[in-house]
């Protein structure tokens, strides 16, 4: 993994933090008598990745008062090597690190001037200055020395003025700064260098004293450099494609001959055994597993007898799975990981699905890739943690490069999310155990909600997680636990590069954890008592992927929602009158634009997603991606098919252009968001993403049209808080019969007004058009809008 990347962490960086002693300060005329550095591994001080070497300066004198600074007169080097000598050794030791430094553009004009002088060769490395990136972080300072900063910081300076103690303290100066620099906004090295650049003051002072600017006005592009290609096979399908069903179990006292005469039946190299709970379902943490391999191992070491001992005694158990819904490649990353042949898969319960090995992954290779999700699983800490997760970027802009749609690469950054979390969960738990809390007092799942649930998160995200655990009381003992475990896992997140959500949707917040009946008595609150205050949290909710613990307590969780929502017109009424998108499209085709960048999200995908989430819950698709929702409802809602295929088609295009920006943004130091520039766009991206403004600016027509479906009108009628919104007089009656409220709905495939108004149930004359006949309301209060269509009705 190339932690040297743009898009790395500054909190996972690979660097060397040098120093150099010299004879004076002009490097057009000074010379270097010592050179020093430290390494930085992952974002940690190495304790012995120390170099340190005084240099004789060939044919010159080192003069008094730089003697008095530094210490160092000519005979404390007239022993010592020329640089000649010593810079192959210490270029080969840097490597491709990035170099850090305090005021590191005199560091690297000397080390330069040097070069050229013993004849050698010299390429600029890439590098970060202290000195620069602590004038980021803190503007208000009165000065930058190393003095300064060391005090500001709280930092022991270690022997000042010799280049391995300053380049000690600036090492620690850096790490000090990272979580400043995260304040504001920094996370990486490229966001790092831009920021850098921008003190274009400081910048000009330096090269007018003969310093190398100290961050390249040119930093070099990590999407420059050439890609491995794959096989992206890996990326587009599901372990639940490939798996191998039914899985075939034995039970626990089964002999192992009996379990190897299956396996040659079956044609298999592994089978499964159950755990001691009976029936159908059986969980992967109680199951085992007994391989080919298992079986000669136990024959070698007690001969035939083992053919008659129970499978029991030579199982692996808990089975390794791997969920039905996960891309192949992190199958083989597990594989890869546990360095095993075979994997159990589970659906959302936890409970064996199929069965999955070496033979079925044969024809996959994914190359370098694969290695994302296997070092996310052996992250035992937020700085391992962080180095995974900066592989991020350069893997989205690889699956780019093979031809992935957005929409794919979306659910592999969902998926890879999902695992950062639940490794979170895994060390916010061992946190919770080293400071003597212990462990979960009860069995619980961490969830994912909103993007990262429908697996279309993209690199600009935030935290949305909650937790549900399977009993407690609101501020009970059980809650407090999860409350704390919900603090370290937001933290570590944020710390890694996931920031804060900042709607509070986290399960360190009380409003997003819960027992199973918490949750559940939540839910029916938002829904049958909902305000405008209220839709954020509903809508992301039905997202929800359970992505650690117990996975049935989430889908229990989950179709309990579904099922309080089932036949709640009022509730699904607001959602979707809660759903709005801007005109983005100017008359003349032209797109609307701030500084040259249109927010897609803003413009359209957040609604888009909105209207078919709120669509899936009224008509009880359970599905959560887009796509799935939108093919889901086609047969209830009451639009055309063309209609919602555009939807579709315009979901991709904002993701994929969004997406394209991202990647280019974050090579280029730039915070990654959902505005893409206008003019990079060619002629063809321009032409779909009209297409998807024009396709997305019906959505507010298409909400008041589905809204009221047939049966959502009779409902609607038949509803006190409908009936509450209008006056009634003392009899019951409306107090003018001529009175016309207007409804929009859809009546077979047409929009139409409805004049019709029964306010007590009463038998009322309707006289909706001149053609439309008497008929009476009352008895369901929409007789006259579901008898047939209305002279006026307009096409959409």
């Amino acid at each position: 993994m190339d932690r040297t990347a743009g898009s790395v962490p500054l909190l996972s960086l690979d660097a060397v933090v040098i120093d150099v002693e010299t004879t004076g300060l002009d490097p057009r005329k000074a010379r270097v008598i010592e050179l020093a550095g430290v390494r930085l591994t992952a974002g940690k001080l190495v304790a012995d990745g120390s170099f340190r070497q005084l240099v004789r300066p060939a044919g010159e004198t080192i003069p008094a008062e730089t003697t008095r600074i530094h210490g160092i007169d000519d005979a404390m080097v007239a022993g010592s090597p020329r640089f000649s000598e010593v810079w192959p050794r210490f270029d080969a030791s840097v490597g491709r690190a990035v170099i850090v430094g305090h005021m590191i553009g005199f560091d690297l004009a000397m080390l330069k001037r040097e070069c050229e002088l013993a004849g050698l060769p010299w390429s600029r490395p890439r590098t970060l200055d202290t000195r620069l990136l602590a004038e980021i972080a803190a503007p208000e300072l009165a000065g930058y020395e190393l003095e300064k900063l060391a005090a500001w910081l709280g930092i022991d300076m270690v022997d000042r003025h010799s280049a391995l103690g300053d380049a000690i303290t600036t090492a620690r100066i850096f790490l000090a700064l990272v979580p400043k620099l995260r304040e504001h906004g920094i996370r990486t090295v490229a966001e790092a260098e831009r920021a850098c650049r921008a003190l274009t003051a400081v910048l000009d002072d330096q090269v007018r004293s003969g310093w190398i600017e100290a961050v390249d006005a040119a930093a070099r592009l990590d999407s420059e450099q050439t890609l491995k290609r794959f096989d992206s096979y890996a990326f587009r399908h599901r372990v639940g494609g490939i798996m191998r069903t039914p899985a075939i179990f034995v039970p626990p006292d089964a002999t192992v001959g009996e379990a190897l005469a299956q396996m040659a039946d079956e044609k298999i190299s592994a089978i499964y055994v159950r755990g001691p709970q009976p029936g159908p379902e059986i969980r992967a943490a109680e199951a085992g597993i007994v391989t080919e391999r298992d079986v000669l191992r136990a024959v070698s070491r007690l001969g035939a007898r083992a053919l008659q001992r129970p499978v029991a005694e030579i199982m692996s158990t808990p089975l390794a799975a791997v969920p039905a819904d996960a891309l192949v490649y992190r199958a083989i990353a597990r594989m890869n990981r546990l360095k095993t042949r075979h994997l159990g898969v589970v659906d959302d319960a936890g409970h064996v699905a199929g069965a999955l090995s070496t033979r079925d992954l044969l024809r996959l290779r994914a190359g370098d890739a694969i290695s994302l999700g296997e070092e996310i699983d052996d992250a035992g800490d937020p700085h391992a943690l962080s180095a995974a997760w900066a592989q991020l970027p350069r893997v989205a802009r690889m699956l780019l490069a093979e031809g992935l749609s957005g929409r794919d690469i979306a659910e592999v950054i969902s998926l890879e999310l999902g695992a950062l979390s639940r490794q979170a969960a895994v060390i916010a738990e061992r946190m919770m155990r080293e400071s003597g809390r212990g462990g979960p007092p009860c069995e619980y799942a961490l969830l994912v909600l909103g993007s990262a649930g429908r697996g279309e998160s993209l690199l600009a995200m935030d935290q949305d997680n909650a937790v549900i655990f399977a009993q407690g009381e609101p501020d009970g003992e059980e809650d407090r636990w999860f409350a704390e475990l919900g603090t370290h896992v937001a933290d570590i997140l944020h710390e890694v590069g996931v920031p804060y959500c900042k709607g509070g949707v986290m399960a360190k917040n009380a409003l997003w954890r819960g027992s199973v009946a918490t949750w559940r008595d939540r839910v029916d609150k938002w829904i049958t008592r909902s305000g405008p205050a209220d839709l954020l949290s509903v809508d992301i909710f039905f997202d929800l992927r359970a992505v650690h613990g117990d996975g049935s307590l989430a889908v229990s969780v989950r179709q309990a929602a579904f099922a309080a929502a089932e036949g709640q017109v009022a509730f699904i009424k607001l959602l979707v009158e809660n759903v709005s998108v801007p005109a983005s499209l100017k008359f003349f085709g032209g797109i609307r634009t701030v500084a040259g960048r249109i927010d897609l999200k803003a413009a359209g995908l957040f609604g888009l997603v909105a209207w078919v989430r709120a669509m899936a819950i009224r008509y009880h698709v359970m599905e959560r991606s887009t796509s799935a929702r939108l093919a889901g409802v086609k047969a209830g809602v009451q639009a055309s098919e063309s209609d919602l295929d555009a939807l579709g088609e315009a979901q991709g295009t904002f993701l994929d252009l969004i997406l394209s920006q991202q990647v280019e943004d974050i090579a280029h130091g730039i915070p990654p968001s959902n505005a893409v520039a206008v003019k990079r766009l060619s002629g063809r991206d321009l032409d779909r993403l009209r297409a998807a403004l024009d396709a997305v600016s019906t959505i507010d027509e298409l909400g008041r049209a589905t809204s009221c479906s047939r049966i959502d009108a009779t409902r609607l009628f038949e509803s006190e808080a409908f009936f509450s919104e209008f006056p009634v007089g003392s009899a019951g009656l409306a107090p003018n019969p001529q009175l016309f409220i207007f409804l929009r709905c859809t009546i077979r495939g047409k929009l139409v007004p409805i004049n019709c108004f029964c306010a007590t149930r009463a038998r009322l004359p309707c006289k909706s058009l001149p053609d439309s006949g008497q008929s009476n309301c009352c008895q369901s209060a929409t007789t006259c809008m579901l008898s047939r269509p209305l002279v006026g009705a307009r096409n959409r």
